[in-house]
């Protein structure tokens, strides 16, 4: 059996500090994280690459989480996409889920849980070690 190409995540969160520590994380458990802030720049970055799975902040700054999930919706159908928040709402994420979300996920949250949902979603559940 060939060796399985690492999961290529897009992580969208103004959170610099929090972005990173995820990328850094998620490096070691052998997924390929991009961390970006904006959404203008998620966008610009779907263009050119392909991903697995995206996490998304819901509160950002410009383009806000939903309309991030919207565009990535139409630009790559078959992408999951996970919304992050930590300021979660009944409503928001209702419309998340109508929107198309694969997942809310409210901080402070484990990061294991985060990895783990984010392998289900991509369709690639960690194997056991």
């Amino acid at each position: 059996m060939g060796e399985r190409k690492a999961v290529r995540l897009l992580i969208v969160d103004d959170e610099i500090g929090f972005a990173d520590v995820l990328r850094k994380r998620m490096s070691r458990r052998g997924v390929d994280a991009t961390p970006v802030t904006s959404g203008e720049e998620a966008v610009r970055l779907l263009r050119g690459s392909e991903f697995d799975v995206a996490i998304v902040d819901l509160k950002l700054e410009g383009m806000d989480g939903l309309e991030i999930l919207k565009v990535f919706k139409l630009m790559a159908p078959d992408m999951p996409v996970l919304m992050l928040t930590g300021h979660g709402s009944e409503e928001a994420r209702d419309a998340c889920m109508r929107q198309g979300a694969a997942g809310y996920l409210s901080k402070p949250m484990e990061f294991d849980q985060l990895l783990e949902t984010a392998l289900r979603v991509a369709g690639r559940p960690r194997e056991a070690s």
